[in-house]
Formats: C-alpha cells, structure tokens, sequence
C-alpha cells in the first residue's frame, strides 16, 4: 500500500534548491519565499509569497496555507522565523522551542546556554570584559554567513573590531585544530534521532563547499548530547573545534539545515534521510534512534547552477547546456 503523501511547507527557501528537491520526491512541497526570484521555489510542487517575516500577516498567512492544503510540516530553511515558528502553536513547525530557538540566533545567549547545560563552549565575553587569553574573535551576536567576524592578535586589535563592527559583538576565543559541522535530526519529542559529523574542508561565506564525512564517537555523541540537552525537533546544525589546548568547543549552533545539506543526504542509509525521516514523522510516524548509523568516509564538493525564467516568472525549461549539467565521467 502506497504511504499517505502529505503535504510540507518549507520557508525562506532562497536557493536551497537541493533541499527543496528532496523534500518534493516524498511529499508535496510548497516552497514559500518573499521573492520571485528566489531559484529554490521552482524545485516545490507549489510556490507563494508570503509577507515578510516581520509583518504581523505572516503567521496568518501560514496558518492559512497548512489549513487550505493540509500541511503536517512546517520546516525553516534560514535562521530569521525559527522563534516565530515556534511561538506560532497552530502551525505544526519543526522547530524547537520558543527560548531554544531566541536563545540560537544570539550567539553569546548560545554561549551561556550551551554552558547552562554542561557543553563545551569556548571562553566567551561581551565588550568591556577581560577575555582570557588573546588571540580571540571578534564576531556579531546575530546573523550567519561568516559576516563581519575578525580575529584580533591582541587589546589593541580587539577594541579596534569592537568598534568597527556596526552591530552588537561578541569576544570568543580562537580556536585552534580543525574545525568540524555536525548535523542532527530531532523527533518532536526531543530525541535524537541521528548526529552526522563531517569535516569542513573548505567553506565560502560560511557555508561548506567541501567535506568529508566521518565517523567520529566523540563528535557523533556530542551532537546527541546537544540535540536531547536543547530539546531538538527537527534538523540543527551544530559547529565546534578541536583545540589542542581545551578540546572540543561548539562555536554556533543552528536549528536548521546546514549550508552543506548534501553530507548527511549522501550519508544517510536507505530510507534515512533527513527529509525521508521529517516526511515520515509528518505522517504519525515513531522513528526509534539510529545515532551513529550511516555511510562515512566519502567527500562531497559543491557547484553552482541557475534557471532561466521568461517575462512572467515561470521557468522556460532551457538550460544554457542541453540536458542540463553534464554527468560526472
């Protein structure tokens, strides 16, 4: 008997066309993005334009989405209405809860959060306070895309960042030793379900371009303890170094997929993959936990590709190579 297929609404979708595709081979997707040129609303089964995140209408217009299509997942795609998602009870978002999400879009609530719950986070403080050794970042409170963040050799060099940055910073060690992302998926109750770690071989605008993925305890039972101690529900992306000196630290935790999605896609077993398992839960699903089951040991390397679109918006179906990209050889 062919599985009920439900329908899913994913937001800000942006050019996350690899999520929003693999989301659409199990459910009917409806991507909603405020703007028309956002590529990843060509890849759902439905597009719409949503006011913006800000705008009181914007609840209500997702409310009204999940009631005229019977949606059964709301799921972000960027960091900006995770907390409003959360807030918003009649919307079946998965998303964690309301101080969770608040407390992961300020980096230095993170900190102290992270801390609260015995979590190895890197010695942190706010302009005015002594760090505890030098060198350190300087880095925004908010925002995401590795923006404004500047290391700082010394005193001098720190207060010169703190100044130059127009928004609220904050003052975290620099960590040595290689940097690592891992990506969990929580049930609705807060289990997790699966914790995929994976190298950042290279990264631009802070996304990962280039990774590996790999099966390392210490890293998979530390995204377990993150998902279950925050309360978790649905993806997170969690970041941390291994300094030589003090050992892991998480940098940034996000509640939502991560810019290198294709790493745990490409890992996960049959039937496992993180859209699979969200589509599944949509339905009334239990998922038991698997943490540490799936493939390792493979690379993945990003590229750019785009869409054409005609006078009104829609997709002309060209593409500047006949059949579209060309089969890796």
């Amino acid at each position: 008997m062919e599985a009920e297929r439900v329908a899913v609404v994913l937001t800000g979708v942006g050019k996350r066309y690899d999520i929003v595709s693999a989301f659409a081979q199990h459910a009917y997707t409806i991507a909603a993005d405020p703007s028309p040129l956002a590529p990843a609303r060509y890849a759902a089964d439905l597009r719409v334009t949503p006011p913006r995140v800000d705008d009181p209408a914007y609840v209500p217009f997702l409310e009204e989405l999940v009631e005229q299509h019977g949606v059964r997942a709301v799921v972000p795609l960027t960091d900006l209405d995770i907390e409003v998602l959360a807030r918003a009870e009649r919307l079946p978002a998965f998303v964690p809860s309301g101080d969770v999400a608040r407390a992961t879009y300020d980096k230095f609530e993170t900190h102290e959060l992270l801390l609260s719950k015995g979590l190895p986070s890197p010695p942190t403080v706010l302009p005015g306070e002594e760090p505890e050794s030098f060198p350190v970042m300087v880095k925004p409170r908010r925002g995401s895309g590795a923006r404004s963040i500047h290391p700082a050799a010394d005193r001098d060099e720190m207060e010169f960042f703190i100044r130059y940055v127009k928004e609220p910073v904050m003052v975290q060690r620099l960590m040595g030793g290689d940097e690592f992302s891992v990506d969990i998926l929580g049930d609705l109750g807060g289990r997790c379900l699966n914790a995929i770690p994976r190298t950042m071989i290279e990264s631009r605008g802070g996304e990962s371009i280039k990774g590996k993925v790999i099966h390392d305890e210490e890293l998979i039972e530390l995204g377990r303890a993150v998902g279950e101690a925050l309360g978790v529900r649905g993806p997170c992306t969690i970041q941390a170094f291994r300094d030589p000196e003090i050992g892991l630290g998480i940098t940034d935790v996000n509640t939502r997929f991560g810019g290198a999605f294709p790493g745990p896609m490409y890992a996960a077993l049959p039937g496992r993959t993180y859209p699979e398992l969200i589509v599944r839960m949509a339905r009334g699903e239990t998922i038991e936990p698997h943490v540490g089951e799936f493939r390792h040991g493979h690379t993945f390397t990003r590229w750019y590709w785009q869409l054409e679109l005609d006078e009104r918006l829609e997709p002309t179906g060209r593409d500047i190579v006949a059949g579209g990209p060309r089969p890796p050889r």
